[in-house]
């Protein structure tokens, strides 16, 4: 696949202007573009005083295609076996793919080249986290309409995935992608495998980030396509409560989110959990809906892989709660 990039900077400008340079545009190849002052020198694509120590590390930028077309662009500096085979396994997987909830790959360098790139379609709207407990997050900014829609969405990316014999192994709030209308991408394949139907499980040693790893996966080293359910699980309560997956501030008991989650649904305190900018306590409707999805977040949190709903069940539920019908 040939294609012709014209331009890429740091996807944001205030770190390179941080670190004592300026943002600029590269005509020539994929490469961020910092112009750095007297004094300093540029690493990664940022700007550091010579000989100190530098700190930055750059693994996206934006740039346009010469047709028009924004892109982000993932550079590839750490040039160890598992992150070169992360990057190849990311190319064999998303060159299978074509759904329009999982972010499409445009092109990639060849594995002779230089530098590793991959260049994906741009999306601008930052990341679920950032929406419901990060830089972006506003109370009332996400309302519960939005939610449902991108719960449903991503179930059917995943539900895509495994119908294709991929698990993605790190379905997360960060890996949620959000375009400028909240449609979703799902996005990250490097730790992805492919999952046979004819077999039960692939014994592989655990991967993913903490607070989502399914606990049966992570015990017997087993991973299935429930693995999966499971993240989601904990997607669908951060959708619920706007709180992240993991927070050491919180009471012992509740610095996983899914352990919170359990725990509030089966005293009945569920209202505990929910994010108050939803209108739980006052719209009937509201009330009804996130009680089901949190029903079915219960069920995709089990510790027992045979006593959760598999993606398919997961997304037609999804999409049965938010039918005008419910």
């Amino acid at each position: 696949m040939g294609l012709c990039l014209i331009g890429a900077c740091p996807k944001d400008c205030g770190s390179c202007e941080t670190g004592d340079g300026f943002c600029g545009y590269n005509t020539i190849k994929a490469e961020s573009l910092c112009f750095c002052r007297d004094g300093y020198t540029r690493r990664n694509g940022f700007c550091k005083k010579k000989g100190s120590k530098f700190k930055w590390e750059l693994k996206v930028v934006v740039g346009k295609l010469c047709d028009g077309r924004s892109v982000a662009v993932k550079r590839l500096y750490e040039t160890n076996y598992k992150r070169v085979e992360q990057f190849i396994n990311e190319i064999d997987i998303l060159a299978r793919l074509r759904h329009q909830n999982l972010v499409l790959l445009y092109g990639c360098t060849s594995r002779h080249s230089r530098e590793l790139l991959l260049v994906y379609e741009y999306v601008p709207n930052g990341t679920l986290a950032d929406h419901l407990h990060g830089g972006k997050a506003k109370p009332g900014a996400l309302p519960w309409h939005i939610r449902i829609n991108i719960a449903v969405e991503t179930a059917s990316a995943l539900s895509y995935l495994h119908a294709s014999e991929i698990i993605h192994r790190d379905v997360k709030t960060t890996n949620i992608l959000l375009d400028n209308n909240f449609c979703v991408k799902v996005a990250d394949f490097g730790l992805s495998r492919l999952f046979p139907t004819d077999v039960t499980h692939i014994s592989t040693a655990p991967q993913g980030t903490p607070g989502y790893v399914d606990p049966d996966y992570n015990q017997c080293y087993q991973l299935t396509t429930k693995s999966d359910v499971y993240s989601f699980g904990v997607v669908l309560v951060e959708l619920i409560s706007s709180l992240p997956a993991v927070d050491i501030t919180r009471h012992r008991q509740e610095i996983n989110l899914s352990n919170m989650a359990i725990n509030k649904i089966q005293k009945h305190a569920l209202h505990e959990l929910v994010d108050p900018s939803l209108g739980y306590e006052l719209d009937f409707k509201v009330r009804k809906m996130i009680n089901a999805v949190a029903e079915l977040a219960f069920r995709c949190l089990q510790n027992e892989t045979d006593m959760r709903p598999s993606m398919v069940d997961v997304e037609n539920e999804l999409k049965r709660i938010q039918s005008d019908d419910f």
